[in-house]
């Protein structure tokens, strides 16, 4: 098998690449291929000719995305379609990586967890754009897994969104006495080493179809924060705050959990916690 990995310098690329270690991978940074051009899609593919494509790539920045619709559609949704298209025309397996942020418009407000069987109904650019690029995968390519993921965080900065919230409340933890954090978002922090090997054992398979890939157990940001100050050995006091006093352009979801639905019913349900995630990551940042 060969795997090619778009945004392979990112967190979870970085991890994805560390879980396939054991196949030939092909890691595609921005500045290998451009996936909003297709002649640069068509190009870069057929000279690596992957058997298999994970598209990691995307506008993430959910503020910025409301300033900029056009610029997060082209790269969330037309650059997704691009890779599909290719995937599709070269019997290619194709993994997109998507988002919670799909979710949380429901007019009553949502207390349990979402499945894959769930309607999406996005409340913000971002995430009306990456449901487009699912809705452009699922459409033209059978060969698809569409992996929905939240609160991602990994060992590497992020390329497109900077540090992560693990490593600013450790900073801000340092730097300050009080941290005020919203305790009305609720989700479910998933550790990128985790999603990807789960993506690893994914793509060995023909289990077609949408996941939700997240660590276990569900926290508000509050109570994700309390527990880094803690780990860290930090003094500074956690306060919490609804999200009306930390206003942000676009909105967020204030429930979305993500049920594991798809990988229970295939018995490959078997995600450790986010706490158990975190207490890793904290000790592998130290070694790294």
């Amino acid at each position: 098998m060969k795997i090619a990995i778009i945004g392979s310098n990112g967190q979870l690329g970085i991890d994805l690449c560390r879980a396939l270690n054991n196949v030939e991978s092909i890691s595609l940074t921005h500045n290998d291929i451009e996936i909003t051009d297709m002649n640069s899609v068509k190009e870069v593919f057929s000279k690596c000719n992957p058997d298999t494509i994970i598209n990691t790539a995307a506008y993430v920045r959910v503020d910025d995305c409301e300033d900029n619709p056009d610029k997060a559609f082209l790269v969330n949704a037309l650059g997704v379609r691009n890779v599909a298209v290719w995937a599709r025309e070269h019997g290619a397996k194709f993994v997109q990586i998507s988002t919670d942020y799909v979710f949380g418009g429901d007019k009553v407000p949502r207390t349990t967890p979402y499945t894959e069987f769930d309607v999406p109904l996005p409340l913000n650019v971002y995430g009306k754009s990456k449901l487009a690029g699912e809705n452009f995968v699922r459409h033209l390519h059978h060969k698809h897994f569409i992996i929905r993921a939240s609160g991602l965080f990994g060992t590497t900065v992020s390329s497109g969104k900077g540090n992560n919230f693990i490593e600013t409340i450790i900073r801000l933890g340092k730097e300050r006495s009080e941290l005020q954090v919203v305790d009305d978002q609720i989700f479910s922090p998933t550790y990128t080493k985790d999603l990807a090997g789960k993506i690893a054992q994914l793509i060995s398979t023909d289990f077609y179809g949408v996941f939700h890939i997240t660590n276990t157990g569900i926290c508000s940001w509050y109570e994700f924060a309390s527990k880094i100050i803690q780990i860290s050995g930090l003094s500074a006091r956690v306060i919490p705050i609804t999200s009306d006093k930390y206003i942000q352009k676009a909105k967020r979801p204030q429930f979305s959990v993500l049920d594991h639905f798809h990988l229970r019913l295939l018995g490959m349900d078997n995600i450790r916690s986010w706490e158990e995630a975190l207490a890793d990551y904290m000790i592998e940042r130290e070694c790294s």
